[in-house]
């Protein structure tokens, strides 16, 4: 008798062991699944901030100085000039239309596989036009806080754009761009306007910022981009 009650007292602990055993693969498995369901929606999240709400850039060259530097990383607004719909090339949720002065981000008309940045300074049915260095929209002058202007030759039309430039009259949705590095950047003087549906967004924070010595301007760091 002393022995039977043994194997039973022994095949309750298997059943017991086997019972948590179940019990304990089943919880591993659902917190595996809690953190599946917790990566995917913090991706889609991600992907949606991403692509509609607002992305981060960095910053390659020196035509925004001294509003932007090298190495500056930005973020910009995306749904400021509406929300793109993928595959239909349609915005909708159309807030407001550039504005003279917003730095945008756009895709470059040349070459489609690069992002460039400017400042926007005519939009569309401005005349503008730039003699010796100054710029005037629809025949008065542009009032121009950020240009910066660093090399004292005026250079004529005939030989280059950067410095005379028009008259011209922006089309009908699209702007009129220039880096406010004026002397040193490669915008609109020289390949034309940029269509409005190629606009990414509007520039409005530097949340990082280091030079090329990888040392940090805390200084810069949650600057508004004005």
């Amino acid at each position: 008798m002393g022995k039977i009650r043994n194997k039973t007292v022994e095949g309750k602990e298997v059943e017991t062991l086997n019972g948590d055993l179940k019990k304990a693969e089943s919880s591993w498995r659902e917190k595996v699944l809690e953190y599946v369901q917790t990566i995917v929606t913090a991706v889609i999240l991600a992907l949606v901030i991403r692509a509609f709400i607002v992305q981060a850039f960095k910053i390659p060259s020196g035509s925004m100085e001294p509003t932007l530097l090298i190495g500056d990383q930005i973020l910009v607004n995306k749904f400021i000039y509406g929300v793109k719909i993928p595959f239909l090339n349609k915005k909708v949720l159309v807030f407001k239309k550039p504005q003279r002065g917003d730095i945008i981000v756009f895709t470059y008309p040349v070459d489609k596989s690069k992002d460039f940045i400017k400042r926007v300074i005519a939009v569309e049915g401005d005349r503008i036009e730039i003699i010796d260095k100054k710029i005037y929209i629809n025949g008065k002058p542009f009032n121009d806080p950020w240009g910066s202007y660093e090399d004292p030759e005026v250079r004529p039309g005939s030989y280059d754009r950067r410095d005379n430039f028009g008259p011209y009259v922006v089309p009908r949705d699209h702007v009129f761009v220039m880096g406010d590095n004026r002397d040193r950047s490669y915008d609109s003087r020289f390949w034309g306007p940029v269509e409005i549906d190629k606009i990414k967004g509007r520039a409005f924070l530097i949340y990082w910022s280091w030079d090329n010595g990888f040392k940090i301007r805390w200084w810069r760091i949650g600057k508004i981009i004005k």
